[in-house]
């Protein structure tokens, strides 16, 4: 008897969760366009054609040609490299506010699943957060604190932390109660043990689904902020502002609307595929039926 077989199929599992995954086609295309935009965004610098702020006041509002293939803005700036680098910081904000919104509300959630005197007002405030519109209570927050790349990461960390710390509560109130949690305790394992190696690994699941539709509602959201006025500085490209300054010249130059436009679309829409494949695939109650 040898120590090696319990880890050898783990790599098989791997590659057997992976195959199930893209067995769906749904994800396999939402996962395509993700890595396209992914690897759009972080190859930026070389794929632009122009600098995304580069003005060319004698060609404004030019509409898609072989020099610019998305078309100019009213200033003259190309549309397709402004596009590029609003990507950047589009999927850089949604990941950021995927980890910190994570670390808060995982935090809440196993402090309020397994103390139960900290159950009842973490719960309220919870619920109490989960009750205001998330667009509304961003908008507020970053009314509050003032709008900056750094305050939309932060108010829409806090206004999606809720959504993680409900289901991470609600599936540490089940494991806590299982029989190999009562024996972590007879055995004298300290509760933050208990707590990362016992609880925590046990309901990675459910959190990496909601992180992706996370990731998807923080792209939108930053990207209506964005429109709004209320996110990072004009200067600085976002999808959402290029709607904003597009929306004057509808009929005019439809272009300026229409590529942005559709890049938040195919983004969110391949994020929410992904999302519904891995929920789809780790819920056990759902995967008979597949």
């Amino acid at each position: 008897m040898t120590d090696l077989a319990p880890d050898a199929p783990a790599p098989n599992r791997a590659r057997i969760f992976l195959r199930d995954l893209l067995k769906r086609r749904m994800v396999a295309i939402g996962l395509a366009i993700l890595i396209v935009f992914v690897l759009l965004a972080a190859l930026a610098p070389l794929l632009a054609p122009y600098a995304p702020g580069r003005l060319s006041v004698v060609n404004r509002l030019k509409p898609p040609s072989g020099i610019y293939w998305f078309g100019t803005d009213e200033f003259g700036r190309d549309i397709f490299s402004r596009m590029l680098y609003a990507g950047r910081l589009s999927l850089s904000v949604g990941a950021a506010v995927v980890v910190l919104s994570s670390l808060i509300g995982v935090t809440l959630g196993l402090l309020a699943g397994f103390f139960k005197r900290l159950d009842t007002p973490i719960a309220r405030l919870i619920d109490a957060m989960m009750a205001f519109p998330d667009i509304l209570l961003a908008i507020a927050l970053v009314a509050a604190l003032g709008p900056s790349l750094m305050t939309v990461i932060i108010a829409l960390s806090i206004v999606y932390a809720p959504r993680l710390a409900r289901i991470v509560r609600a599936a540490t109130l089940v494991i806590r109660e299982l029989p190999y949690v009562e024996a972590a305790r007879a055995f004298g394992n300290s509760t933050s043990r208990i707590m990362f190696r016992h609880v925590l690994p046990n309901i990675v699941s459910p959190i990496t689904v909601q992180a992706t539709f996370i990731f998807a509602s923080t792209m939108l959201a930053e990207a209506g902020l964005s429109f709004l006025g209320l996110g990072v500085s004009p200067d600085i490209p976002t999808w959402g502002t290029m709607i904003s300054s597009g929306r004057q010249y509808i009929g005019q130059a439809d272009w300026m609307t229409y590529f942005p436009g559709l890049a938040i679309v195919l983004a969110v829409l391949s994020l929410q595929m992904v999302g519904d494949g891995l929920r789809d695939l780790l819920d056990p109650r759902l995967r008979k039926d597949l």
